[in-house]
């Protein structure tokens, strides 16, 4: 299988290396954290987008013909247990979904590579691939716009944690769902190839 091992260069080197750095540098981070004891540490804080001032804060001097905003962010000096909770869920998610989709790409490469491109394995590690960016990066996104919304909620007397508050800081993962629709359909061809290169050799 050298011939796909090739094929799949430089693509499996750079992932392997990307997730080693990835959980390395994860690894490191959590140990820092521990030894310090700096898990209750820090500020809590929240941006309302929403709300938006057209008010100049003071000490700002924009060019001529431009405006300077003001966008309120709230912050909790000393927060507890549950402001923490919903500050590190709302990035949690994504970071998550990244290292366990270089997981799957990683295990995907080396199946290729040792069993072959055009195979029925490689067809399904791709279309479980596919299908856990486009259903994975939709469910991170709603999590973390729901943990931003009631952080906010907690810190802001205005703002109120309703059923529709966290489409507020709610984006559509575009290039995810494109990302994961394009291997479904690059599975779908490679299990089409897989069936012609069984036939073609049940011929020969």
């Amino acid at each position: 299988m050298s011939e796909d091992r090739k094929l799949l260069e430089p693509m499996a080197t750079v992932v392997s290396i990307a997730l080693r750095i990835l959980l390395g540098l994860l690894t490191v981070g959590v140990v820092f954290n521990v030894v310090r004891g700096s898990w209750g540490n820090g500020i809590v804080c929240a941006i309302d987008d929403s709300a938006v001032s057209s008010t100049a804060p003071g000490g700002f001097s924009p060019e001529p013909g431009a405006n300077v905003a003001s966008v309120p962010q709230y912050c909790a000096e000393d927060p507890g247990t549950p402001l923490r909770f919903l500050d590190e869920l709302g990035a949690l998610p994504s970071m998550l979904l990244l290292i366990s989709s270089l997981f799957l790409l990683h295990r995907l490469l080396q199946a290729a590579a040792r069993d072959g491109v055009y195979t029925a394995h490689t067809a399904s590690r791709l279309r479980l691939l596919g299908w856990w960016l486009l259903l994975g990066s939709l469910v991170a996104e709603v999590i973390e716009a729901n943990a931003k919304a009631a952080l906010l909620a907690e810190l802001a007397k205005e703002a109120d944690f309703t059923a529709g508050a966290w489409l507020t800081f709610w984006s559509f993962p575009y290039m995810a769902v494109l990302t994961g629709l394009g291997l479904l359909t690059f599975a779908r061809i490679t299990r089409a190839g897989t069936v012609m290169r069984e036939d073609l050799e049940g011929v020969v």
